[in-house]
């Protein structure tokens, strides 16, 4: 059983929080933790504000957000580490090798869908990436709840 969930991206300002806060709210009183981290987090930053007004928009929210940088007592401690890219995997199997069996793509369930960043785009874009953690989020839950 899965008790803990950290979700990677690059600067932890957009997509991972936007996801971390979709499998807080989707798993509300299912006892699993879930947090999120960057590679190379914009350390102490807030969710970026048109990732906030997406998220808004749709019913959520993440207001104490600060950007953190991953580490790998994080990653040791998770119980399953979610990443954006297949890259973002690459790079945390070189910071932890003993993550290897625990780190998957958070669109795994979605043909393995990559999660694009839309760091400093339009709307659209945001709200492109919106809609796919929203349904990769939800094609977790299967194998997350009990």
């Amino acid at each position: 059983m899965i008790d803990s969930i950290l979700v990677v991206c690059v600067g932890n300002i957009c997509r991972s929080p936007t996801a971390e806060a979709l499998l807080k709210a989707k798993l509300e009183g299912s006892g699993i933790t879930v947090s999120s981290a960057g590679l190379g987090a914009l350390v102490d930053k807030p969710l970026d504000a048109t990732a906030t007004q997406v998220l808004e928009a749709a019913g959520y929210s993440l207001p104490e957000h600060k950007a953190r940088q991953i580490t790998s007592s994080m990653l040791r401690q998770a119980g399953l580490i979610l990443a954006m890219e297949q890259r973002h995997i690459q790079s945390i199997h070189a910071m932890a090798p003993e993550a290897r069996g625990k780190t998957l793509l958070l669109g795994k369930w979605l043909n393995n869908c990559e999660v694009p960043d839309p760091y400093r785009q339009q709307l659209p874009a945001f709200e492109h990436v919106y809609r796919i953690l929203d349904e990769a989020t939800s094609a977790w839950l299967p194998y997350l709840k009990k």
